[in-house]
């Protein structure tokens, strides 16, 4: 809403700007001077701006002085025109100041809690996890809950700059806003024009004053507990600790599954004749597990030395299972996130963004490991005890493990350690099959 409209002046009626008066008769003679607010030269009252010369001038200035063929205009419309501007710049100064009352009003409150909040769920990570690993990681521990505090410190301290910040930008708003009403209330049209450059000079200060933007720095950092060390104890604390089987009912016509529900083999010239159901994949060679994970923390061990053209991960049971489009393809999609293998290719995947693993050797096994409570699904080596890949995410529905292969074979690891072993439904002649198929994956839009 406008603040100063009590302050806002109609023009006159503007006069032709190209007119210019006639003379008016000379001031009467005596000893004294021009009076104040007349032409030094004739006498005369100055009733006139000249926009050429930027000062007041007499009507004889105009018509045939040194203002003449300039464009002049009556000292009550120049004076109207800019007390309007001066309302202008104290209205757009109110809204200025308004935005930033409600940033520190809406804005740094929420960010304050938020960062308090991140503090508080990143503290109960790194307890949560190093409750497997307490014996060997008490420093490891201690490090780690000392850069949180100083994340959270250097979090809040950045939220009290801005404060302090847009505070001392508020008062110089109001100072500035105090002035120039205080100039247009009490300030005579002489005096007004005459403190035209004065005034512009102080408001040009206002124009530095930003409106506030978003920052990360007000953000809590929430990868200061990132530690790798940490990573790759917890992953090996707990992986394997699952017993995770593939649904039959989910399993593509590309795929062969054995008789315990571990081994997924591909096999595209003996495509399988299932059951039709409305969880089966109809194209990709995908299949998911049996169990849903709700909350807590899940791993399984899948052997993958057989194959190079394989997906591992997992997906929401939302995940679409019909036709060729991406809505069904694993790592395309917002509902799954994967690690796969193409020839030599590694890269993690998730709603069509791609990031290439760099790996020094091809794993022969790769752990799943999902902490939905954290929020976090790593992928690991557990014969290197390397860390492969691990990913945020703030989960919002249970998920499945979820499996493809395009070239062999690829199956879960049960409790015991052992790779399922159950031929019944391996192709024939596998030896032969092995080298053919390692050395001509099936293409890669397959997979």
């Amino acid at each position: 809403a406008r603040q100063f409209p009590h302050l806002r002046q109609v023009p006159p009626a503007p006069s032709s700007s190209r007119v210019r008066p006639g003379p008016e008769p000379a001031a009467g003679s005596g000893a004294a001077g021009p009076a104040a607010g007349s032409c030094p030269e004739h006498g005369l009252e100055l009733g006139w701006f000249c926009a050429a010369h930027r000062r007041l001038v007499c009507a004889q200035c105009a018509g045939l002085g040194g203002c003449r063929g300039h464009r002049v205009t009556a000292l009550e419309e120049t004076a109207a025109d800019l007390r309007n501007k001066i309302v202008d710049q104290c209205e757009k100064l109110q809204l200025q100041s308004a935005a930033i009352t409600k940033y520190m009003a809406e804005v740094l409150p929420g960010k304050n809690q938020s960062a308090l909040s991140a503090a508080s769920w990143a503290r109960e990570v790194v307890i949560q996890r190093l409750i497997f690993v307490r014996n060997v990681c008490e420093n490891e521990e201690q490090r780690l809950l000392e850069k949180v505090h100083a994340e959270e410190e250097r979090t809040h301290q950045s939220i009290l700059t801005q404060r302090a910040h847009w505070t001392e930008s508020l008062q110089k708003l109001a100072a500035l806003r105090t002035y120039l009403v205080d100039m247009i209330t009490n300030l005579d049209d002489h005096g007004l024009v005459h403190a035209e450059q004065e005034i512009f000079e102080r408001t040009e200060a206002a124009e530095g004053i930003l409106e506030p933007q978003e920052s990360e720095k007000l953000n809590f950092n929430q990868k200061c507990v990132q530690s790798p060390l940490l990573h790759q104890l917890w992953a090996s604390a707990v992986l394997s600790l699952e017993e995770v089987c593939v649904d039959e009912k989910t399993v593509s016509p590309l795929l062969a599954l054995s008789g315990d529900k571990k081994t997924l083999a591909f096999s595209p010239k003996k495509a399988k004749t299932y059951a039709e159901c409305p969880e089966r994949f109809d194209h990709w060679p995908n299949a998911l597990g049996t169990k849903a994970f709700h909350k807590g923390t899940h791993a399984w061990r899948i052997s993958v030395g057989k194959s190079c053209a394989y997906k591992l991960g997992i997906s929401y049971g939302s995940l679409q299972r019909k036709g060729p489009g991406t809505a069904a393809r694993l790592g395309y999609n917002p509902f799954s996130w994967v690690f796969s293998r193409y020839d030599k290719e590694f890269r993690f995947s998730h709603n069509g963004h791609h990031q290439a693993v760099a790996l020094v050797k091809c794993p022969a096994q790769v752990g799943v490991l999902v902490d939905l409570d954290g929020g976090e699904v790593l992928f690991y080596d557990p014969t290197a005890c390397v860390i492969l890949h691990s990913h945020r995410e703030a989960f919002t529905a249970p998920i499945y493990p979820a499996f493809a292969v395009a070239d062999q074979s690829i199956s879960l690891i049960a409790q015991s350690g052992q790779t399922a072993t159950d031929g019944a439904d391996d192709p024939p002649n596998w030896g032969l099959f092995l080298i053919i198929r390692f050395t001509n994956p099936a293409p890669k839009q397959l997979l």
